[in-house]
């Protein structure tokens, strides 16, 4: 499949395209936001583009032309505030799922966090964080896109163990971002996890396995 993945800079989204770069079945094209970033896939011999979120829709429904899927990995980032969670994470979610449907891309597989779907469970610390994934994920189940719903825990810098824990609700915990990228490849290959939405934390399981699960 071709495999649009978006926040490819981040560091969920350099591990998956790394992932897929050497998958078999899979081809990623990268989206980036600078020139630079773009310059260092191209230098690895990877496909990539120059996107924004918080431009036109049109714009992200021209790079995705001959997707199959679109994995929306972006996150404003720790460092900013309420505005750019809103405008990335919530807004740039949902233009990118309409952009998906004008692109007539089908498959849709977005990175959320762990509890946002149950409102006793949203950050205290930054609830508009947790309200922006939350509602980003009802609109990508209402929109009649193929969707699946990744919930990670903490996110750590460890290396992957490929042993994670599955479930609609579990108790926070923590999981390395190589480990959410190996869950983002094992849901393309296996038809079960679509129109599915689950947290996701490391744990004693196979990741194959633990899908099964659901």
């Amino acid at each position: 499949m071709n495999v649009f993945v978006i926040g490819a800079n981040g560091q969920i989204g350099r591990h998956l395209v790394q992932k897929l770069e050497k998958h078999t079945n899979h081809t990623p094209t990268a989206m980036v936001r600078k020139t630079e970033q773009y310059e260092n896939y191209q230098d690895l011999g990877i496909q990539a583009v120059i996107g924004d979120l918080e431009g036109q829709t049109e714009d992200l429904t021209s790079l995705m032309e001959d997707m199959d899927v679109v994995v929306f990995a972006a996150g404003s980032g720790g460092h900013t505030g309420a505005d750019k969670t809103m405008m990335i994470d919530f807004d740039g979610a949902i233009k990118s799922m309409e952009a998906a449907k004008q692109a007539n891309v089908d498959r849709f597989i977005i990175v959320s966090a762990i509890g946002v779907h149950n409102r006793d469970n949203w950050m205290s610390k930054a609830p508009y964080y947790s309200a922006a994934k939350h509602y980003a994920d009802e609109w990508l189940k209402k929109s009649g896109l193929d969707y699946t719903i990744i919930r990670p825990g903490g996110l750590t810098n460890e290396d992957g163990n490929g042993k994670v824990k599955v479930a609609t609700e579990l108790e926070r915990g923590d999981i390395p971002r190589e480990d959410v990228a190996n869950v983002i490849v094992a849901c393309l290959e296996d038809d079960a996890t679509v129109n599915q939405a689950f947290d996701l934390t490391s744990g004693n399981h196979l990741i194959e396995d633990a899908l099964k699960q659901l």
